[in-house]
């Protein structure tokens, strides 16, 4: 265990196991995930395996990884995963696209998928980084209405 490691439960458990269950908001996940690797505990340790096995996002399940390592656990590295994030996310965009007008811009849509689906749109973003506004343009274009 490290000198930055501490033995103990944080006394904020209950509003971490809130905020790694936070589906909208990747970036708070992996700032729970930073915060749980300070702990080493039966209920820090299992909150982290539980990111690492589950989280949507592959360097929140990466960054768990790590801090298990850390932490002295033996846990396999987890491998990106070619499969949709989220089940279903064509036919999300495809309804979202039809719900606006014909003469709509990427900018109108990109907006709607924020408003209506912030959960898939943040954890593309987490998951996709840089390329998430390349990503939903390209999917946008490739959406033909008939």
């Amino acid at each position: 265990m490290s000198q930055e490691t501490k033995p103990e439960v944080p006394a904020n458990l209950s509003q971490l196991k809130k905020s790694i269950n936070r589906a909208a908001n990747w970036r708070e996940r992996l700032d729970t995930v930073e915060e749980l690797g300070q702990w080493k505990s039966r209920e820090t340790i299992e909150l982290l395996r539980y990111c690492m096995a589950g989280d949507a996002v592959f360097k929140i399940r990466k960054a768990a990884f790590r801090k298990l390592r850390d932490l002295g656990e033996d846990v396999s590295e987890p491998e990106r995963s070619n499969d949709e994030p989220i089940k279903g996310t064509a036919k999300t965009l495809l309804r979202i696209k039809k719900s606006l007008p014909k003469d709509h811009s990427y900018e109108d849509f990109r907006e709607k998928v924020k408003k209506m689906r912030i959960d898939l749109y943040d954890t593309y973003e987490g998951e996709k980084g840089e390329e998430f506004d390349q990503w939903l343009k390209e999917s946008w274009n490739s959406i033909v209405l008939k």
